[in-house]
């Protein structure tokens, strides 16, 4: 049997030019924290754009609809411009995609507009999309392949460091802490009213235009930096696998529907994590955004607990105990009450650390040529993160604002993972 394999040829420097490597990686490194942050700013901005536009539950979600929609629309453009003009101008323009919605935050918080923020948001999804597609890669193969996981996880570590950072920011720059009920904003006057939500919506002025301007800055540096130049070719020149054939593989399609149903819960517990800790457990808003900010540091630590813990038990055992106890955690959130409802959406943080890559590499795991393929449908699956977020709004509304049965979604999520860990990530022999 003939096997198609890739070789990675780096034009500008040989394999073992270690320190040529470096200031290339550490930009790379960057890009993750940036993107890290785009996504964890989102938990800030959901709370805060419901105040500031007077927007319901399932409204305030679109903020995630945008984002991660993005990703699903851009998935395949992302990878056509990767293919075309390769990694250094994708990160080029996907910088510049990026600091292009994060300046759009100006005109849309002076209109007082939710649709221009939305559009904002799309925008950034859109720059995020072509980030990852060209980042994760370049991260890996930047050096000798033996040591690409541990360069991944290096990088994907920055991740965890912005979801501790980006509630700090928010917290400091943009969550005033003034609140008011429906009943108090009619008692205001017209002008009382319109002046309190131009002012909430003002606050993200500074932040996003800071966060542009770092981008643009970034960008510049990424073009006048010699980046070495990464090529990939098959030994035989024959492109193997497709796209939808590789859904023959039953595992495959599982993991495909843990992955959606993974984001789907991670973007739910942290979207709701203020509006929860203020309802559940009676706290202010910016003390909830000081747990949220304990939430990534569990996460990061999680990843690296669980990374060591991977030595010595399986990975699909490992992932089976996580989602059954982020089962356990999701009901006691839901039906717990005080700062007990808080601590166990930290702690599911922790035990969420894991899902993403566990479940990505399973998936793939003995496809052979189906593997980029079958890769490009796990990334898509992220679109839970558009879908899922907007159903637990739903269901809050529904319910008269009670954000506790809302974090019913996640729960089904973790049993749906949990059936993956314990049976849907066998391989199916013929």
């Amino acid at each position: 049997m003939n096997h198609t394999t890739e070789q990675v040829e780096i034009v500008n420097g040989g394999p073992r030019a270690g320190k040529k490597y470096l200031v290339p990686f550490i930009l790379v490194v960057s890009l993750f924290f940036l993107w890290g942050m785009a996504h964890n700013l989102d938990s800030i901005l959901i709370p805060h754009l419901k105040k500031a536009c007077n927007l319901n539950n399932r409204q305030s979600t679109l903020i995630d609809t945008s984002v991660f929609m993005a990703y699903f629309l851009m998935a395949i453009p992302a990878g056509m411009i990767l293919k075309k003009w390769g990694y250094k101008a994708s990160m080029v323009i996907g910088l510049l995609v990026f600091a292009l919605g994060a300046f759009l935050f100006v005109p849309a918080a002076n209109q007082l507009s939710y649709t221009t923020f939305l559009i904002a948001l799309f925008i950034i999804g859109c720059g995020l999309t072509i980030l990852e597609t060209s980042a994760n890669p370049y991260a890996a193969v930047l050096g000798d392949p033996n040591k690409a996981t541990s360069r991944l996880n290096l990088a994907a570590s920055f991740n965890g460091l912005a979801a501790m950072v980006a509630p700090f920011i928010g917290s400091m720059f943009i969550l005033s802490g003034k609140s008011h009920t429906q009943d108090e904003l009619l008692a205001m006057t017209d002008v009382a009213r319109n002046s309190y939500f131009m002012e909430e919506a003002a606050s993200v002025k500074m932040p996003y235009i800071i966060l542009g301007v770092v981008l643009v800055a970034i960008a510049i540096i990424f073009y006048f930096v010699n980046l070495p130049e990464i090529k990939t070719k098959s030994t035989d020149g024959i492109a193997k696998g497709s796209f939808f054939g590789a859904l023959r593989h039953r595992h495959l399609r599982w993991a495909v529907v843990a992955q959606f149903f993974y984001v789907g819960a991670q973007v739910c517990v942290t979207s709701f994590f203020i509006r929860m800790a203020q309802q559940g457990a009676g706290f202010d808003e910016k003390t909830a955004a000081y747990y949220l900010a304990i939430y990534g540091l569990l996460f990061t630590v999680g990843r690296f607990a669980g990374t060591a813990m991977l030595q010595f038990i399986s990975s699909h055992k490992l992932l089976a105990i996580y989602s059954a106890i982020s089962v356990l955690l999701s009901a006691v959130a839901i039906f717990g009450n005080g700062a007990y409802v808080v601590y166990a959406l930290g702690a599911i943080g922790f035990f969420m650390s894991i899902m993403f890559p566990t479940i990505f590499a399973l998936g793939i795991e003995g496809i052979g040529d189906d593997t980029k393929p079958g890769s490009s449908w796990l990334i898509m699956s992220i679109v839970g993160g558009a879908i899922l977020p907007y159903a637990m709004g739903t269901l809050i509304d529904l319910n008269s604002d009670n954000i506790q049965m809302g974090y019913s979604i996640p729960l089904v999520c973790y049993l749906i993972i949990l059936y993956f860990g314990l049976r849907g990530y066998k391989i199916a022999h013929r």
